[in-house]
Parts: C-alpha cells; structure tokens; sequence
C-alpha cells in the first residue's frame, strides 16, 4: 500500500478522529473507508441505468472503459467480435463463459453508446498502427 501524506484543516481531522472512534477504527481505516465510498460513488455515476450489467472500470492505463459486470470483458471486443467480425453472441457467450443475454444486453449498450466505444475502437487501432510502424522502423 503506498503512503500518502495528508493536512487535515484541524476542525476537519477532530470530526473525523471523533466519527471513527464511533465506529471503532482508527483515523486511517476511517480515510480509506470514506475515499473507497466516494471513489466507488463516482464510479456508479459513469453507469448507464437501462443497463445494470454494463459498469465502467479504470484500466490499467487510467481509461474508464465500458465492461460487462463481473467480468474484465471490455463491451469493445464483445463490438468488434460481434458487430465488425460477424460472430454469434451465442458463440461469444460458450467462448468466454458467458450467459448469451450479458453478450445481447452487451451489444444494446453498444448501439446506444456507439460513439464512444467507436472512439475507444479507433484508438487503439491507431495505437496499433503507430506502434507497428516504429517496430518496423527500429528493425529497418
């Protein structure tokens, strides 16, 4: 865990330091309990409500990215397998161990966000592109 070192205005900290004794934990336990609440709160807010298996996570390069909940599967390569690549949900689904309706509930929240994910998909196709380019650069 990395250590962060943190000012407290003194009102603040005293409020603090009184609401964790109520609960038993130290101030520690009790700032992390309250940033893991209000980073989780933030969380839930990216969430498209018409779609409850679709939640966003923050991935390891920083990007909130669309997944199907439960799952590190990204509603990008559900898109590209099934819309650009033309394969059946039901085989998607028997492929990555999922119920068939996470992969149609998957490509609902796509045609409803297809901009964004859109985006996310050239990205990384440019990304690629760049990357293979200066491959062959560095080997010429």
């Amino acid at each position: 865990m990395t250590r962060y070192a943190l000012n407290l205005p003194t009102d603040l900290k005293r409020e603090a330091e009184q609401i964790a004794e109520k609960q038993g934990v130290s101030l520690n336990q009790f700032i992390m309990w309250s940033v893991s609440e209000k980073v989780a709160t933030m969380r839930q807010q990216l969430d498209d409500p018409n779609f409850p298996g679709i939640t966003y996570r923050r991935g390891a390069s920083g990007w909130v990215t669309p997944v199907i909940r439960g799952t590190g599967i990204r509603v990008q390569t559900v898109a590209v397998a099934v819309e650009k690549l033309k394969e059946k949900p039901e085989e998607f689904a028997r492929q990555y161990n999922l119920d068939v309706s996470q992969v149609r509930e998957t490509i609902k929240f796509y045609h409803a966000h297809r901009a964004e994910i859109d985006a996310n998909i050239r990205y990384e196709s440019d990304l690629e592109k760049q990357y293979k380019k200066e491959k062959v650069k560095r080997h010429a």
